[in-house]
């Protein structure tokens, strides 16, 4: 049976899903993020697919597993599933999930961590970003603190092309409870600024670090910055000022990368 009504209480889950009103329950708007979770083991709540695009081999696969592990999957009109998607241009399957839970210990994890901590990030696109980029520079794990996005609203979740669901994330807690906890594993704390600060290639990022990246406009605070073990600026040429926050992490966590290596 095709579910055809938009009042439907089950399109309604998904509706008030992507306005963040359902707390741990998380929005997965396309095959790409929904492959990402069932490769990551996350545990599933309902799942809604269009008639056309469960013709589609791939998303068919994905029901077909969905449904072999006991997951409820419904079938909805293309209208439906307008409503259901938050995006413009609806991928035909939509899904609930839960949130992983969080482990801190895992952010922390191994000799030599390196945790990101996004701070007063409020672009979800941007915030997923960074943990997309904390991934693929094997980062052991991310914060997002302050006045920071949700970093598994639906649009952090597609920016981090499904990083987040495997990415150990922390997040709900302030700037300084952030530092506190960092300084707690035994970490240093190397803030990011615009200018002022030692050269990016001049800092020893071999052992535990956190990362702090500031908001996009107004950058980290004077406390924060004054705080922290090492403040670091990326070199650039005049008349640049400043970098996108997902650019100037990936530049901090792929040198530090960089020198674990060598």
């Amino acid at each position: 049976m095709t579910i055809t009504s938009r009042q439907n209480p089950l399109v309604a889950r998904f509706r008030t899903a992507a306005r963040g009103d359902i707390g741990g329950v998380l929005l997965l708007d396309g095959a790409h993020l929904v492959a990402d979770a069932i490769a990551a083991a996350v545990t599933f709540q309902l799942a809604a697919v269009t008639p056309a695009s469960s013709e589609q081999p791939d998303v068919r696969a994905l029901v077909d597993a969905l449904a072999a592990s006991g997951v409820e999957v419904i079938t909805v009109s293309a209208s439906v599933m307008d409503a259901a998607s938050p995006v413009k241009t609806p991928s035909g399957i939509v899904a609930l999930a839960e949130r992983p839970p969080i482990d801190v210990d895992r952010l922390y994890a191994g000799p030599a961590p390196v945790v990101v901590t996004a701070i007063d990030v409020q672009d979800p696109g941007n915030l997923g970003a960074i943990v997309r980029v904390a991934e693929a520079a094997g980062a052991t794990g991310f914060v997002a603190a302050g006045g920071s996005a949700n970093p598994f609203s639906w649009k952090a979740l597609r920016g981090s092309m499904g990083s987040a669901l495997r990415l150990p994330i922390a997040s709900e807690m302030s700037a300084d409870e952030a530092v506190a906890e960092a300084r707690r594993r035994g970490c240093r704390v190397i803030a990011a600024v615009p200018r002022d600060g030692q050269s990016l290639f001049d800092v020893d990022l071999s052992g535990p670090i956190a990362v702090l990246i500031g908001g996009e406009g107004q950058g980290l605070s004077s406390a924060i910055t004054d705080a922290a073990d090492d403040r670091i600026t990326i070199p650039m040429q005049a008349p640049v000022e400043s970098l996108n926050a997902a650019v100037t992490a990936a530049l901090l966590v792929y040198e530090a990368r960089r020198q674990r290596r060598t």
